[in-house]
């Protein structure tokens, strides 16, 4: 059985405009692993995000999720896929007129869940966030830390066997941070595989995980335990 929930192999992205964002990357992350990738503004990150997520195509390389071959996806094969994934951003994205249990409820509506099972579902992973007293609340009456809390729930409702966190505490303060942290971690231990973009270097090296470094479209560090090289 493949060991391997995410592999790039040779992948280059080539923009258009002659823009380089991603330079021969080989990557492989295991099922059930935790990673950091980080560098700074302009590295790759947000590219290779858009890669897995199906967004974008490389211009070169290979890229399997979970077994599957990104590349010899159809177009009516890419819903289906991206349902395997959870996203978290930094800035929520949460619908605003939607309480909290509607936003989250919404991801399984989409997939036309039973309402039972769905409201059973909803529930959970709102307890598992913290949330469960604030089912009713709309993102307007929320903190920032609440607001990334219900876009975690929405997230992992799923199942996901893999969850992306693009800057998931960039909006934070360092106690909310840690507590997100926190909750991707305890995640992660349930079996699903995390990828965090991060420019938090505190919050990486306290979780001390693996942690991969982009510069310039490519690696440049990828160790066991959280810890930068480059410069901001």
């Amino acid at each position: 059985m493949d060991s391997s929930m995410v592999v790039l192999n040779g992948v280059s992205k080539v923009y258009s405009n002659g823009q380089k964002a991603l330079d021969n990357i080989n990557l492989d992350i295991r099922k059930g692993e935790f990673l950091f990738l980080s560098g700074s503004s302009g590295a790759g990150k947000t590219s290779l995000l858009e890669l897995l997520l199906k967004e974008e195509e490389p211009t070169r390389g290979m890229i399997q999720v979970n077994g599957i071959d990104l590349g010899k996806l159809k177009e009516r094969q890419v819903y289906r896929y991206r349902r395997m994934i959870g996203m978290v951003f930094q800035d929520f994205r949460l619908f605003p007129d939607f309480t909290v249990y509607e936003n989250v409820a919404f991801a399984q509506r989409v997939l036309e869940v039973r309402p039972n099972a769905i409201k059973s579902r909803v529930r959970s992973v709102l307890a598992q966030v913290g949330l469960e007293s604030k089912e009713r609340y709309y993102p307007s009456q929320l903190s920032g830390g609440e607001k990334q809390r219900a876009a975690l729930a929405r997230a992992i409702v799923n199942k996901p066997v893999l969850l992306l966190a693009d800057e998931p505490t960039g909006n934070l303060d360092h106690e909310n941070g840690e507590d997100i942290m926190r909750l991707l971690n305890t995640i992660n231990e349930t079996g699903t595989t995390v990828l965090v973009v991060s420019h938090n270097r505190d919050l990486v090296r306290s979780m001390k995980k693996r942690e991969v470094t982009l510069k310039n479209g490519r690696i440049i560090k990828d160790s066991d335990r959280g810890g930068f090289l480059y410069e901001l």
